[in-house]
């Protein structure tokens, strides 16, 4: 299958953001893994220049758009951030009467950093964990889903699910994702636990502001008496059990709402 350099850009947003995983949504599409992770290296080594099939040679560079373009561009761009770099050079084609490829839209918003990176970095994780836990409350992972309920707004919830048998400790539904929500989460989960008096689990959690802020770290060092461990930046596989759950109980949550 030929796709052209925006196709390919759009398919690795729509992979990336995916709750299906990767293996399910390149199986939607008819696409090859192997074929997808090289597109995907050269899109991560050299933007969206890797995706182009071969070099063009011509005496037009983007860079000689005219500035008032590019700005009109830019203001559109912040006007609909929901459309592809695609969907803008055909938006401003259609509505503006001016020609511009999707190729010079993504390289002026680049240049302004209004270009988001994937959703998270795609590697392959080992087959295993090296340092396995042994035992209930040895370590328990912790991090936040997000919910759009209509008529009212954004929800997050908070999670703690035991590592070694994947029981879910706790969880509450939060207006924010703060330190104080992960703090109030931690807390509950604790008192469920009965772990006043006994060794209290590490816990694990990715590098969100909430979880490295300095106040959840004192209150966890000197309150609760708990070691924090946080997973490799970009490396969303250390907390797998988590992130499936989440993953597999939002796609219950929506078929069903």
């Amino acid at each position: 299958m030929r796709l052209t350099a925006a196709e390919k850009y759009e398919l690795i947003q729509t992979v990336t953001t995916s709750e299906l995983g990767v293996k399910k949504t390149l199986e939607e599409f008819g696409i090859p893994k192997s074929s997808f992770y090289k597109w995907y290296k050269r899109y991560l080594e050299k933007g969206y220049d890797g995706l182009e099939k071969s070099k063009r040679i011509s005496n037009r560079q983007w860079n000689s758009i005219p500035e008032s373009q590019q700005n009109l561009v830019v203001e559109i761009a912040l006007e609909y951030p929901e459309l592809s770099s695609r969907e803008l050079a055909y938006k401003i084609t259609d509505e503006q009467g001016i020609y511009i490829s999707e190729s010079s839209v993504y390289r002026i918003l680049k240049k302004r950093d209004l270009i988001p990176a994937p959703n998270h970095i795609l590697i392959e994780a080992s087959n295993e964990f090296k340092d396995k836990t042994q035992f209930v409350h040895q370590m328990w992972q912790t991090d936040f889903t997000y919910f759009k309920i209509i008529g009212w707004g954004w929800y997050y919830l908070s999670t703690i699910l035991d590592d070694y048998i994947r029981y879910i400790i706790h969880w509450e539904l939060c207006d924010s994702m703060e330190a104080n929500d992960v703090k109030r989460t931690v807390e509950t989960a604790i008192k469920k636990a009965k772990l006043k008096s006994k060794a209290k689990p590490k816990l694990l959690s990715d590098n969100g502001p909430c979880y490295i802020a300095k106040d959840l770290k004192i209150f966890l060092e000197n309150d609760m008496k708990m070691k924090q461990v946080h997973g490799r930046p970009l490396h969303p596989q250390t907390q797998g059990k988590i992130e499936r759950y989440h993953r597999t109980m939002k796609n219950v949550v929506k078929l069903n709402n």
